[in-house]
């Protein structure tokens, strides 16, 4: 069974993550997630509990039970909710340009595009003047 973690101390560990889960059976794995540019928890994490009895006992003992000065959140990780969501999903840009920001599509009888505004358009302007 897969349990989600939320309101995690930023400085707790894997190691103590699955030593808290312990205790109420058999963790597989225990994972707290943290920020690919910070290197910083990110507050949340994943237990991965060998079956469903001990996971549903686990989530209703420490629920709401302080862990390290905070009052954890426990609850079945619903499918797909961390490894199957696109950049783009969470909010992200994707490497394809899929991200929230795209421009849309416009057709071919639409007004001419308008000028391009990068640096290189700035720098032409500046030195094309003599």
């Amino acid at each position: 069974m897969n349990i989600y973690v939320g309101n995690l101390a930023y400085s707790i560990t894997d190691a103590e993550l699955k030593s808290a889960f312990e205790p109420y059976g058999q963790v597989i794995s225990a994972e707290v997630i943290v920020d690919k540019r910070t290197r910083r928890s990110r507050g949340y994490g994943f237990v991965r509990m060998a079956n469903e009895a001990q996971g549903r006992a686990a989530i209703q003992a420490l629920d709401g039970r302080e862990f390290q000065g905070r009052p954890l959140r426990v609850d079945e990780s619903k499918p797909g909710s961390q490894e199957k969501r696109s950049p783009a999903s969470r909010g992200g840009r994707s490497s394809r340009g899929h991200g929230r920001h795209q421009r849309p599509a416009t057709s071919a009888s639409a007004a001419p595009a308008a000028p391009a505004r990068g640096v290189l358009s700035f720098f032409k302007k500046i030195f094309s003047r003599g």
